[in-house]
């Protein structure tokens, strides 16, 4: 049974039992199942990736509901909120080493994996055993070539577009918060929508981007290792921009409907710190990825 006590800075409150949690699992792998299968060119691999994306999205819609409810019944007290923001900065930590997987596994083929099988450094037995022909160069599509020649995508063009639009976002939430501590409804709700707008102008080139790389550069998934690195990191980046852009989106209701003040609005500081990492995480990719 749920208590709740929001007086009482003593006593936490504990919610009941939800289902959320194991029907979001199911989801998740309906989801990741599909999506696997559609990838290895399985017929039935897309419409069973696009009914888990629409499972997840509805556990997500009963389950954000279930909490806003709970918060404007007044159950969360003061050792509640700290639990909350305990809670996301570990959520943001686990995203970090997220993505630092990925960034390590592009860091290791290009500082010592390739350079080793050309024969550099240590790397002279394995070259004249493993690969004695092989030359080392990046972008590579190795190994042998895998999926053709390509061409990459120029860091200046709407890789650029792209930076500079999710900056412009980070400062358009700021002016968001700042305008929710100030009390001021319009702005706030003009530079959160205006924020909104930026992350579906990000995903609209993003998609755009990844159109011209499959039609006209030859830039897939499967172009070796420089391939999957690129789709691995902007993809996953991409999938976080897209539940970012959901958030405030969701935020932004909130916001209309009042169910923030100045002194009582953590779900929009977690939105935020959220995509203040999103942010960060598209500058190390526009560096690692685009430019160098």
């Amino acid at each position: 049974m749920a208590l709740a006590h929001p007086t009482d800075s003593n006593v936490y409150f504990v919610p009941h039992s939800s289902r959320w949690p194991f029907l979001g699992s199911i989801a998740l792998f309906i989801t990741m199942i599909g999506f696997a299968s559609w990838l290895n060119e399985l017929a039935w691999g897309r419409p069973v990736f696009f009914v888990g994306l629409a499972l997840v999205l509805s556990v997500l819609f009963m389950w954000f509901g279930d909490v806003i409810r709970e918060s404007i019944a007044g159950s969360y007290n003061h050792q509640v909120d700290v639990s909350f923001r305990m809670g996301m900065v570990w959520f943001i930590f686990s995203e970090v080493m997220f993505f630092a997987a990925f960034f390590g596994a592009l860091f290791y083929t290009r500082t010592f994996a390739l350079p080793w099988i050309s024969g550099e450094g240590d790397g002279a037995a394995t070259h004249a055993i493993l690969w004695e022909s092989f030359s080392a160069g990046w972008p590579n599509n190795g190994p042998a070539g895998v999926g053709g020649p390509f061409r990459t995508i120029p860091a200046w063009g709407l890789p650029l577009v792209n930076t500079l639009i999710l900056l412009t976002s980070g400062s358009t939430v700021t002016a968001a918060h700042h305008a929710l501590k100030g009390g001021h409804r319009r702005s706030l709700l003009f530079w959160l929508g205006l924020t909104v707008l930026l992350g579906c102008t990000f995903l609209f080139l993003q998609a755009t981007e990844y159109g011209e790389a499959y039609k006209q550069l030859n830039l897939t998934l499967g172009s070796g290792i420089y391939g999957s690195t690129f789709f691995m990191l902007t993809g996953f980046h991409g999938l976080h921009v897209t539940l970012g852009t959901i958030m405030l989106a969701i935020i932004w209701l909130r916001c209309a409907k009042g169910h923030f003040d100045r002194d009582h609005h953590f779900a929009f500081e977690a939105v935020a710190w959220y995509w203040h990492f999103v942010d960060v995480v598209w500058l190390g990719l526009f560096l690692f990825v685009y430019v160098l």
